[in-house]
C-alpha cells in the first residue's frame, strides 16, 4: 500500500500558496484493508474513506470509463492494480495531476518542493511555470463540469491562460451539445466558487470565449449588448473590495436587468427564473432581485426627498436587513465604481443613505406606537405614524 497527497494541495505547494485541503490518494490497496485500519467508508460513487485521526479524505485509485452523457455518466474502476499514474490521467488539468509518496512529507502534511520527488506524468511543473492551464488527455471531453472548473481557475490564476488546445476542446464540447448534460447544483456549485475568486470576471470571460455562457446562463445574455463588459468590471471591483458572494451574484446579476429596461413581471424576470432553475440561495435571489429593481433610485437617492429615501429603505427592507442593505449599497458602488481600479475613491450615495438609515433607525418606534395606543389608533394607523415619524428624522438630517 502506497499514500499520495495529490491534487491542489501539491499545486498550491508548488506555487508558494497556503495549503486549504488535502487530497490523499491510495495505490495497492483494498476497501478493507481501509477499514482494518480504522478509516470510515463515505463514497457512494466510489471509494473515499476519512482518516481515523486527521478526518481528511483518502481514495483508493480509480480509473473512469464514459458510459452515459453528463458527469454522472461514468464506470468507475477501484482496485489494488489500479497505478498512480492511471488515476491521475483521469484527473482534469496538469496542474492538477501531480503527486508526492506520503513518506516525504513531514508531520504537517507539508513538503519542500526542493527536496521532494514529484510524480509528474503530465508535465503539470511545466504548465505552472508557463502559466497555462492545460488539459491532462482527451478524456476532458467526457465530463462537462471540467468546462466550469477550468474557468473557475482561469478565475483563480489571473495569469494563467487556458492552452489554446484546451480551448478548442470546450469548444468542440459545447458545440456538440455536451454542455447541455451539466446539472444545475454543479453549475451553482462551481460559479460560487468561481464568483469568490480573485478576479471572478475571468470565469465569465471563458466561458464567453468557448460559448458555454449561452447554455449555463442563458438569462444573462438577454441584456443589452454593451451591458457585458461593465458587469464584468463589476465583478472584479467586488472582489477587490473582498465583498460577499451576494453582492457579487448581484452585480453579476445586473447582465439579467440592465438600466433602462422594462421591469418584468416577478414570476418571468430572468433573474428569478435563473435562481430557480440553479437552485440559487435565498439570500443570493433576494440581493440580486433588489439590486436590480432598486439600482437606480439608489444611484440617485442624493436628489431624493425625505418621503422617497425612507419609501426606498423600506422597498429595501433596510430596517428588518441593515447588514443586507448596506451590502446592497456595496453593489451599487462597484456598478457606479467599475472600470476604475482607485477603490479609495469616495462614493456619496453610500455614505448618503447609511446615514439616512441611521437617521430613520433612531426613532423609537414602541414610543411612536405607545403614543398612538394611547389615542386609540391601531394597525395601519401606527405604522403611517412611524412612517411619518422617520421621514422627519431624516428631514432633519437633510436640513
Amino acid at each position: 500500500m502506497q499514500i499520495y497527497l495529490v491534487g491542489g494541495a501539491v499545486r498550491d505547494t508548488l506555487l508558494g500558496l497556503p495549503v486549504k485541503d488535502r487530497d490523499w490518494v491510495v495505490v495497492g490497496a483494498t476497501p478493507q484493508q481501509l477499514l482494518g485500519r480504522g478509516f470510515v467508508a463515505v463514497g457512494k460513487d466510489f471509494p473515499v474513506f476519512l482518516h481515523p485521526g486527521s478526518k481528511e479524505e483518502y481514495a483508493l485509485a480509480r480509473t473512469e470509463r464514459k458510459t452515459a452523457p453528463g458527469y454522472r455518466g461514468f464506470a468507475i474502476h477501484a482496485a489494488a492494480d489500479v497505478t498512480l499514474e492511471e488515476d491521475l490521467a483521469r484527473r482534469d488539468l496538469s496542474i492538477n495531476a501531480m503527486a508526492v509518496e506520503a513518506s516525504q512529507l513531514d508531520r504537517d502534511g507539508e513538503f519542500d518542493p526542493a527536496q521532494v520527488r514529484l510524480t509528474d506524468p503530465f508535465h503539470g511543473q511545466q504548465d505552472l511555470r508557463q502559466r497555462v492551464l492545460r488539459h491532462v488527455t482527451d478524456a476532458f471531453r467526457e465530463d462537462p463540469v471540467r468546462i466550469l472548473r477550468v474557468a473557475r481557475f482561469a478565475a483563480r490564476f489571473a495569469d494563467f491562460a487556458v492552452a489554446p488546445d484546451t480551448m478548442s476542446m470546450m469548444c468542440s464540447m459545447v458545440e456538440h451539445g455536451e454542455a447541455t448534460a451539466l446539472v444545475a447544483e454543479r453549475v451553482w456549485q462551481e460559479m460560487a466558487r468561481g464568483l469568490m475568486e480573485a478576479t471572478p470576471a475571468r470565469m465569465f470571460t471563458v466561458l464567453q470565449t468557448c460559448g458555454a455562457h449561452e447554455v449555463v446562463l442563458p438569462e444573462l445574455t438577454q441584456g443589452h449588448a454593451g451591458a457585458g463588459d461593465h458587469v464584468l468590471r463589476m465583478l472584479d471591483q467586488s472582489a477587490a473590495r473582498h465583498a460577499p458572494l451576494e453582492v457579487r451574484f448581484a452585480c453579476l446579476c445586473l447582465y439579467a436587468h440592465p438600466v433602462g429596461t422594462p421591469a418584468p413581471a416577478r414570476d418571468a424576470h430572468p433573474i428569478r427564473q435563473m435562481c430557480a432553475r440553479l437552485r440559487v440561495p435565498t439570500d443570493c435571489t433576494a440581493m440580486a432581485e433588489v439590486a436590480a429593481r432598486e439600482r437606480v433610485a439608489l444611484q440617485d437617492c442624493v436628489n431624493l426627498a425625505p418621503g422617497a429615501l425612507v419609501q426606498l429603505l423600506e422597498r429595501c427592507d433596510a430596517f428588518r436587513k441593515p447588514a443586507r442593505f448596506a451590502d446592497l449599497l456595496l453593489v451599487v458602488e462597484c456598478d457606479a465604481h467599475a472600470g476604475d481600479d482607485r477603490l479609495d475613491l469616495p462614493y456619496p450615495p453610500r455614505a448618503h443613505m447609511l446615514a439616512v438609515l441611521a437617521a430613520a433607525q433612531a426613532v423609537s418606534t414602541a414610543h411612536v406606537a405607545a403614543q398612538a395606543q394611547a389615542q386609540g389608533l391601531a394597525g395601519r394607523q401606527i405604522g403611517e405614524l412611524v412612517h411619518a415619524a422617520r421621514v422627519e428624522a431624516v428631514a432633519a438630517l437633510t436640513r
